[in-house]
């Protein structure tokens, strides 16, 4: 693979500049979708995805798959609802969490499909 060189160009492409600029997502897009892989960084938070993938789990459930407190995966779950990947169920007293839409999933098999590559 080639290193880089500094560009020694002097001309700004206006046409180009502009056509990206219209492009960019507005700031809000861009700071949610930051909060959204920053979610996604925590390899607890992946493990919940993915068995969220198999089936709708309660906490106590989650705790016992993942070998950890019902009160550390609370915490992970805040966090996944906070960037809306994982909704939740009351049915009497337990509670049942889901991923909130199909997309999530799409999203974390091709970033492993990626890494694979």
């Amino acid at each position: 693979m080639k290193t880089p060189t500094k560009c020694d160009c002097q001309i700004i492409h206006h046409d180009i500049v502009d056509e990206v600029k219209k492009q960019i997502p507005k700031k809000s897009d861009i700071d949610m979708l930051s909060n959204f892989y920053s979610a996604l960084k925590d390899p607890t938070r992946l493990k919940i995805l993915h068995a969220l993938f198999v089936s709708k789990m309660c906490v106590c459930d989650i705790a016992a798959l993942l070998n950890m407190t019902q009160s550390a995966i609370s915490h992970q779950l805040k966090v996944l609802k906070t960037v809306h990947l994982v909704d939740y169920d009351k049915q009497g007293k337990v509670v049942y969490y889901f991923l909130k839409d199909d997309h999530i999933r799409t999203i974390i098999n091709q970033s492993l499909k990626h890494i694979k590559e």
